[in-house]
């Protein structure tokens, strides 16, 4: 059935922090207090106290990050009392209020953020933004807002509520309609604007950004001149902050969604800078700056340790209780410890940097893929599917059965083929498919704030792989370093996988590997470049992944034999093994649940045996055509019944094809049995 297809990425779930297991326990049992902790701090968000309203905030905000809480809260309506809380007189309940929705739309998934929409959550965050876009032009204010400026600052409460904004529209193509019509784009673009000065806010807005400008057509249609130009300037910021690395990594991710309305005179321009860009970023060594980074922060706690330990020893051991008075005698104190603690950066400072620039690295490989692929337009989520005949995409939606829309390679010019090959970016993304750094892995395990970082290390690797499938199916042999590269990459990929011998129980990184191995042997295979993994790896790698759960992997693992069974069908003293992989695609196509794998098995099949002396011999020996009689009116009545209730209108055409290639396929294995056995 062809190519395996790529996919877009979506940001991943919120990684909860708190601890309520005693209320998540009590919800996973449905068991529901009507005096619990959720119905005590939905009853004091209307108290009449600010700050008894915004503690109440930030214990949902804590709450919700417990999943199996989400459904008492959504029955509760806890979205329609939070939502005019956004708009409350108090700058800090504002905070924590979008805090709050922050947190419930990162935690609860498209669901939850539809029945946000449902419950017009839009209405009081567009006003919210709309606010804090006209406070930042707005030179007065009240006394109230100068005294809580410092900790509540309007920038604050706008990062927080563009937070809820990515959320939602994210997941709720409501949402973004909402967002076109409501004028957001201005409000958010003004924000971006501030990038020299509040990059974390600008960074907000740049995931928003890219986000809702991929497959919006109206919204193209509102990008102004001076729009384009506040992208520009933030994407060419020369500050090279770790920060401000993945700042305008995302900025070029949206630019390159904005590409059809630039203007066709820059449009080379852009797509150099945007991969200018992307190179930079995948220049970087991030096993390196995890190592760096740890070492730095183990160096500042170490002198932040040491100099509060001076301080009180030329002090007294009262300052820190000191300085929390508001009249002090001792004014030297107080301006000693203030002048400390003003060095003193934030205590995850390094943290933060770190994961920036491996978010930049994951960002850059993905934006990498989406220049490779375009969907069909009326596909909402780029979901997994199987593929046609030759050329066209096969693999799994990772939530359910039921697939995505076809995806076709971008005409890309020969000029953009030739830019991706200056800038070096197949070679940079075949570097980041190396196993992560181990010295990195080994710091990260040993410290609980980084050890996150092993998952975001992993998950560049895997992202690298599948971005090295895209640029395998799209570049020509030439722009991937000719023959002698390709057969570099192979070994390479044999290595990483059989480096791992519990490979097979880590579907994200089976799913990568095999679908960058399954297009690699596919390219060779078409240019008849030796392939370097023996038939017994191959078949040892695809009786570890056919058990998988992940349909995309067992696609890719009956696609491999298909594509090296039609290599050796063509070669003498190669029938015992064309018999083995012949039997394990049968049991594949006659037993696995999935039509969708049974199809590729099928297709696979059709593949090895369709020529070659050897390959006949070979089909007559293990009895296919007996075994795909049998199977024919089988395969028939299961499209008949699971079809239409599991598969998508484009699975089913597909489905349909093979069992009209299975016809075929019978009748000339019948003529092949024939001549054999006469």
């Amino acid at each position: 059935m062809g190519k395996s297809r790529t996919k877009r990425f979506k940001r991943p779930q919120f990684s909860p922090t708190g601890n309520c297991q005693a209320e998540a326990a009590a919800a996973e049992n449905g068991e529901e207090d009507d005096d619990g902790p959720e119905a005590e701090l939905l009853e004091k968000l209307q108290h009449p106290t600010a700050e008894v309203r915004e503690c109440a905030c930030a214990g949902l905000a804590r709450l919700v990050q417990q999943k199996p809480v989400l459904p008492a809260l959504a029955r509760r309506d806890a979205v329609r009392r939070l939502g005019p809380l956004l708009l409350d007189p108090s700058l800090a309940v504002r905070e924590t209020a979008a805090g709050a929705l922050r947190n419930f739309s990162a935690c609860g998934g498209f669901e939850i953020c539809d029945d946000m929409v449902t419950k017009d959550v839009m209405t009081p965050l567009v006003a919210l933004l709309k606010e804090c876009s006209a406070g930042l032009d707005s030179n007065e204010m009240s006394p109230q807002e100068k005294k809580d400026q410092s900790k509540n600052s309007i920038e604050n409460i706008a990062n927080e509520a563009v937070n809820v904004l990515w959320n939602i529209c994210e997941c709720s193509s409501r949402a973004v309609s909402i967002f076109n019509k409501e004028g957001c784009l201005e409000i958010v673009l003004k924000y971006l604007s501030r990038f020299s000065t509040n990059v974390d806010l600008a960074i907000s807005v740049a995931h928003c950004l890219q986000t809702v400008t991929e497959d919006n057509p109206e919204l193209l249609k509102s990008f102004s001149a001076t729009a384009l130009q506040v992208l520009e300037s933030a994407m060419l910021c020369p500050v090279s902050s770790m920060e401000y690395i993945l700042l305008k990594t995302l900025v070029a991710g949206t630019i390159w969604n904005l590409k059809d309305v630039i203007p066709s005179k820059s449009q080379a321009e852009i797509i150099n800078a945007i991969l200018k860009i992307l190179s930079e970023v995948l220049e970087m060594d991030a096993g390196e700056i995890v190592i760096q980074m740890k070492e730095a922060e183990t160096q500042r706690l170490k002198t932040a340790a040491e100099t509060e330990e001076m301080l009180k020893n030329v002090n007294g051991d009262d300052l820190i209780e000191d300085v929390e008075m508001e009249e002090i005698p001792h004014k030297r104190k107080v301006r000693r410890k203030n002048f400390v603690s003003d060095l003193l950066p934030p205590t995850d400072k390094e943290l933060r940097e770190t994961i920036a620039v491996l978010t930049a690295q994951q960002t850059a490989l993905e934006i990498v893929v989406n220049m490779c692929f375009s969907e069909d337009p009326s596909d909402d989520e780029w979901e997994e599917l199987s593929s046609s005949d030759e050329s066209d995409a096969c693999m799994e939606n990772p939530f359910s059965e039921c697939g995505g829309q076809l995806l076709s390679p971008l005409c890309l010019s020969h000029e953009t083929h030739s830019a991706l090959t200056n800038c070096f970016i197949p070679q940079k993304v075949f570097e980041k498919t190396a196993s992560p750094n181990n010295v990195a892995l080994d710091i990260c395990s040993r410290n609980p704030t980084w050890k996150p970082l092993i998952r975001k290390m992993n998950t560049i690797q895997c992202r690298a792989l599948v971005c090295l499938q895209s640029l395998v199916s799209l570049l020509d042999v030439d722009h991937l370093g000719g023959v002698p590269a390709l057969q570099t990459l192979a070994q390479h990929l044999s290595q990483l996988l059989f480096s791992q011998p519990d490979f097979a129980k880590h579907d994200d990184f089976l799913e990568a590997i095999s679908g960058a191995l399954r297009a690699l042997l596919q390219t060779m295979a078409s240019k008849n470049i030796s392939q370097c993994m023996t038939p017994d790896q191959l078949m040892s790698f695809c009786k570890a992944g056919i058990h998988s759960s992940n349909i995309g992997v067992r696609v890719n693992v009956v696609s491999i034999l298909g594509i090296t069974g039609s290599v050796l069908a063509k070669e003498a003293g190669t029938l015992e093994t064309l018999k083995t992989t012949g039997r394990f695609l049968l049991e594949v196509a006659t037993k696995d649940p999935s039509l969708v794998v049974a199809g590729e098995a099928l297709d696979a099949l059709f593949d090895v045996f369709a020529d070659g002396e050897e390959a006949e011999k070979a089909s007559v020996q293990i009895k296919l055509l007996s075994a795909l009689k049998e199977f024919q009116p089988v395969f028939k009545m299961k499209i008949r019944k699971e079809g239409r209730g599991k598969y998508s209108p484009d699975q089913l055409c597909v489905l349909d094809n093979v069992k009209m290639n299975l016809r075929r396929f019978v009748a000339y294995q019948e003529t092949v049995e024939k001549r054999l056995t006469s």
